[in-house]
């Protein structure tokens, strides 16, 4: 089985590049949001507690279920030890399945993440960004919270991909990914 995470700051391209990826081969996209929106339709609230425990429940049904493998979304701070305690946990669910993990950051300036933010698919398939006023404060708050994009030789695992997308289309940012991984 093969784990693919795709980390970026917000409005990237994290899932628009996940959806691209799983057009040319045979993972699956498991997008941040996918449990973010339900939880804030039901609760009508941002729940993390709620978002990780049924996050934890797909990882665990899928590493057992045999598929080929997984692209996970998500915004990681690098600067956050509990982030870097997040991915192992992961890890660790799919670790006795034998599988392998694949890390790709994606990194454009803020700029274009701004220009990203209002996207129709983002939008479409992202309801709690719609409010683009709230949506655009909080990508430039976390950029002051978080540090999204690592260092130089700062993240320890083999199998890494960095890739500058501004220039580049999903869809070429998803096949230089593909081949740089023969997945």
């Amino acid at each position: 089985m093969k784990v693919v995470f795709i980390m970026g700051n917000s409005a990237v391209g994290k899932m628009t590049v996940g959806q691209e990826l799983t057009k040319i081969t045979e993972l699956s996209l498991f997008h941040n949001h996918m449990m973010i929106e339900p939880v804030i339709e039901i609760f009508q609230e941002f729940r993390m507690d709620i978002v990780a425990k049924l996050r934890m429940t797909i990882f665990e049904e899928f590493a057992a279920s045999g598929k080929y493998g997984m692209i996970f979304t998500f915004m990681m701070a690098f600067d956050h030890q509990e982030d870097w305690d997040y991915l192992e946990k992961i890890k660790n669910v799919f670790l006795p399945y034998g599988a392998e993990f694949f890390y790709v950051e994606l990194v454009a300036p803020q700029k274009v993440r701004l220009e990203r933010n209002h996207t129709e698919n983002r939008l479409s398939n992202k309801p709690s960004k719609r409010d683009l006023g709230f949506s655009d404060k909080l990508l430039l708050e976390a950029d002051t919270k978080y540090r999204c994009e690592s260092y130089e030789g700062e993240f320890p695992f083999p199998n890494y991909l960095r890739v500058e997308n501004t220039d580049l289309s999903a869809a070429a940012t998803a096949q230089r990914i593909k081949e740089f991984f023969a997945l």
